[in-house]
């Protein structure tokens, strides 16, 4: 597989601060990644059940650590399903409502 792009994969961690609040902390990291649009099977059949399909991307499989969260081009999706292909697996996205702000990939907050 020739890797095309780069996208940014999201990891949560919520810690507990001293008071007693749960707070969340975004870490993102770059990962190499074909990329294609979905299939129109793909994207019918996502649409029947209220998904909004905008990408596919391959990534190798150990590369995934089953993050919910993939920017590509400042823009952030979800991954709603994930398919593994040998060592490689795809990663199903849609545009995430709500949650439109990316950060860079060590960390920081990107106002683009």
């Amino acid at each position: 597989m020739v890797t095309e792009d780069v996208i940014l994969l999201v990891s949560i961690e919520q810690t507990q601060n001293a008071y007693g609040v749960w707070e969340k902390t975004e870490t993102a990291r770059q990962v190499f990644c074909k990329v294609s649009s979905v299939s129109q099977s793909e994207f019918f059949e996502a649409g029947r059940n209220g998904l909004n399909p905008e990408w596919r991307f391959v990534v190798f499989g150990a590369d995934y650590g089953d993050e919910e969260t993939v920017i590509y081009n400042n823009k952030r999706y979800g991954v709603y399903r994930t398919y593994r292909d040998g060592d490689f697996i795809e990663l199903y996205v849609e545009r995430k409502g709500g949650t439109n702000k990316a950060v860079t990939s060590n960390g920081e907050e990107n106002p683009g």
